[in-house]
């Protein structure tokens, strides 16, 4: 008997790292949605039928790249809504880089959709799970001590009234599981695949 494996077709457009988090840092978010904006256009021409913005950081422009494009782009933000619609919560705890902690475009978001998201209260851990994404999880380097500091950052979100906890940065998977919380967790690298292919599949 033949076995059959089917793959979607793939394009990936790979943007310098440093460019993006430079124009980032410096605020610069026209420059930002440009360099998106000019990758998700070629992947248009290229023949994609959607757009995946593959960091929860960059869907701070995912409006501007959405405008400059004429097919879908599937927002990792609405499918964790979606997700945690399903689970039937009203709020939620966010870890991520200190741009999705700290800025409105993941808060407004989910506020429109009924979602209040709570972030770690002292600016001291959002610097610290900003750095250790910077120089450890996005590097491959996984440390117990980093897994107990985020695990006890966590529980204080807990504590907080977090009824689940959005892992909202591509990097935070490696270290966290749903396995390590006592609260559902949402992996937002895993919701927006599966997305994806609900939608390669629609």
């Amino acid at each position: 008997m033949r076995i059959v494996l089917f793959f979607a077709e793939c394009i990936i457009y790979s943007v310098d790292f440093d460019k993006f988090r430079t124009f980032n840092l410096n605020h610069q978010w026209n420059e930002t949605a440009k360099l998106l904006t000019d990758a998700a256009t070629n992947l248009q021409f290229a023949g994609a039928d959607a757009i995946l913005l593959c960091a929860n950081t960059a869907h701070r422009v995912a409006g501007e790249v959405q405008e400059a494009i004429n097919i879908p782009l599937i927002d990792i933000r609405d499918a964790t809504i979606k997700a945690i619609h399903q689970q039937g919560l009203k709020r939620v705890g966010l870890l991520g880089t200190v741009f999705t902690m700290e800025m409105e475009f993941y808060r407004e978001k989910f506020t429109a959709a009924g979602i209040e998201t709570i972030i770690p209260q002292h600016k001291t851990d959002r610097d610290y799970i900003e750095d250790t994404l910077l120089h450890e999880l996005g590097k491959g380097i996984i440390r117990l001590t980093t897994k107990a500091a985020y695990l006890k950052i966590i529980d204080e979100l807990i504590a907080k009234g977090a009824e689940g906890i959005i892992l909202g940065c591509t990097e935070i998977p490696l270290l966290i599981s749903e396995d390590d919380l006592s609260i559902p967790s949402f992996n937002t690298t895993k919701i927006h695949v599966l997305a994806a292919v609900d939608f390669a599949l629609s």
